[in-house]
This record gives structure tokens, sequence and C-alpha cells, in this order.
């Protein structure tokens, strides 16, 4: 019988912060596959856990998968760990997991920190729709495209991005988000905990000095035009206040003003509706 793969979400920063279930699978397992086995070591060292201990990383990703996909297959438990956080969002893991799929080998979650949900959640931007992009890329032309991505998007958008890269990174935003809300968070969890929400151009003064890991939330595009607003459907014009927290008093109130209309009119075709 083949064994499980448990993908285990350990702390991003603060210790305290492991799942009692993932102490357990930890100790349980009988390998652990850890994208630096030296930081993973201090974890289990810890909470005094012994346990043997593989290296699975970006660069040994292919080669080690059908390392693992055999031990499993032989019966033995695995548990994927990153070195922080859950592992597969832009950590090693997809394709472990992607290949014990096709392998009908069992894959658990053990859900655990995530360093973009915790940086939205406490953003004061919407979170009832939001994108994740991950690092932006460096060739020019993908990463011309992924702005691009950005300056369209209604959803708010997540970004991770080292320290050394934020402030050129805070400069290309700029030239597409313009007044929309932007907000950095950093060493989430950690002493330093930190919190930036203000505009682009005072987040790119914040950066100049910055350390440390960061995530960078940004407010949804939700200027449209005129013409764009008047072309949708009187319930798409709704669902597209609506997504901004608009109340229904609210939302008649926008519609008529963007339509030209008396707001009594708008009235009676929402009231039809129902």
């Amino acid at each position: 019988m083949a064994g499980t793969l448990y993908i285990v979400a350990t702390p991003i920063g603060n210790l305290e912060d492991i799942t009692l279930r993932a102490l357990k699978i930890l100790k349980e397992v009988d390998i652990i596959a850890a994208e630096d086995t030296r930081h993973t070591l201090k974890l289990l060292n810890h909470f005094e856990i012994s346990k043997p201990l593989i290296s699975y990383h970006r660069h040994n990703e292919d080669q080690k998968t059908n390392i693992l996909i055999d031990k499993l297959k032989n019966g033995e438990n695995i548990a994927l760990v990153s070195d922080a956080g859950t592992p597969g969002i832009c950590d090693p893991g997809e394709v472990i997991i992607k290949m014990a799929i096709e392998e009908q080998i069992n894959i658990v979650p053990i859900p655990g920190a995530c360093a973009m949900i915790n940086a939205l959640i406490c953003s004061g931007i919407d979170t009832k729709e939001f994108i994740f992009l991950g690092f932006l890329p460096l060739n020019k032309k993908i990463r011309k495209e992924k702005l691009k991505t950005i300056s369209n998007s209604k959803e708010t958008v997540i970004l991770y991005e080292a320290p050394h890269k934020i402030e050129e990174t805070l400069k290309d935003l700029k030239e597409i988000i313009e007044d929309r809300k932007i907000v950095i968070a950093r060493e989430l969890t950690k002493i330093h905990e930190e919190f930036f929400r203000g505009d682009i151009e005072e987040a790119i003064k914040y950066a100049e000095n910055i350390k440390g890991e960061n995530i960078i939330v940004i407010e949804g595009n939700n200027k449209l035009k005129d013409n764009e607003l008047i072309d949708m459907t009187l319930e798409e014009h709704y669902i597209y206040y609506k997504k901004q927290g608009y109340s229904k008093k609210e939302i008649i109130k926008k519609v008529a003003k963007d339509r030209k209309v008396p707001k009594n009119e708008i009235y009676m075709k929402y009231i039809q509706k129902e």
C-alpha cells in the first residue's frame, strides 16, 4: 500500500504559529522533505522532533521528485515543508504534487501560515476578490504583461518582493496604479512586523531603506470609463458597485449618476427585478 504525501505549512516567522496537527504529522512521518534541511532542522530541534531529512528545492526538484515518489510507492509517509509558509505557494511542491496525483498517491494538506493571506486580511483593502501574482518576473516582456494585468485588474492584487528589488518594483507600479491604495506588509509575525498603508509615492519613499520579507497588496482598479459603465447591463452595473462594498441605496445613486437618469427610474427597475 502506498504512503501519504503531507503538504505541511510551517511558521513564516513566529514559531508559535505551528499547528498541533503539523507537529503530530512531523513526528509520525517516515521522512521530511525540506527546502533547506538546515533551516528545517532548527524548527525540528525547537520542538524536539527527530526525523530523517531529504533536501527538496527548486534546483533538485526534477531529480528528487522521482526518489520521493518511489518511497511513497513503497509505503513510506512523507511530509513536505518549505522554509516558511505553505509549500507550493512560490516555494517547491507543485512538481511532486502533480506527479503524486498521476500516481494516485494520497495527498493531505496540513493547513497553516500563508504570508499572502495574512498580508491581505490586515491590509484594509477589499478581500472579497483578489489575484496573487507571486514575484514579478525579471524578463522585461513578461514583466510588462504582468504589470498590464495589475493595471487592468479590478480585483485586489498581491505580490511578493525581495527587499533589494522592492524599490524598483514600486517605481514600475507607479506608472500604472495612479492613486490606488497600496499596502506593504513587512516581516510578518516577526519582531519587526510592520504595515505601511498609503499611496505609491509614499510607498517608494518608505521602501528606500527597507529590510526583510515583503508582501505588496494593491487596491483593484475600480475606475472604469463612463462609456464602459453605460455599456454594462443594469445587473452588471449593480454588481460592479456591489463588489466595491456599496449599499443598495448608494449603488442606485451611483448607477443613476453614471447613466444620467433619475434615481427613481433606477430604483423602479431594481424593484421590478426582485
